[in-house]
């Protein structure tokens, strides 16, 4: 009888490795899958690469850069402008 108990429960253990590996195998499957069609979903959608994205990103922090010492530069010109045309600024002038 001890042997017959000691081969059931064997059977059983090795029943159960197989059925991990099997679920193990069946994940990677899925998780292949998965990733492909993930892949093939985006590829579909016409979507920037990571470098075409970063440079687009630096070209407008640079674009606002500039932007941003255009305006105080426009700012400059516009006070110079007023105190020769004697007109009244808000920043010390005939207030």
């Amino acid at each position: 009888m001890t042997q017959t108990t000691g081969r059931f429960f064997d059977d059983i253990a090795k029943f159960m490795t197989d059925a991990a590996g099997a679920a193990q195998g069946a994940r990677q499957e899925f998780e292949t899958a998965a990733r492909s069609q993930a892949e093939r979903f985006f590829r579909s959608m016409d979507l920037p690469q990571r470098e075409e994205f970063e440079a687009v990103k630096a070209m407008a922090l640079k674009a606002r850069e500039e932007n941003e010492r255009l305006a105080k530069r426009v700012d400059e010109l516009e006070a110079a402008v007023a105190r020769l045309q004697g007109a009244p600024t808000i920043d010390g002038g005939n207030f």
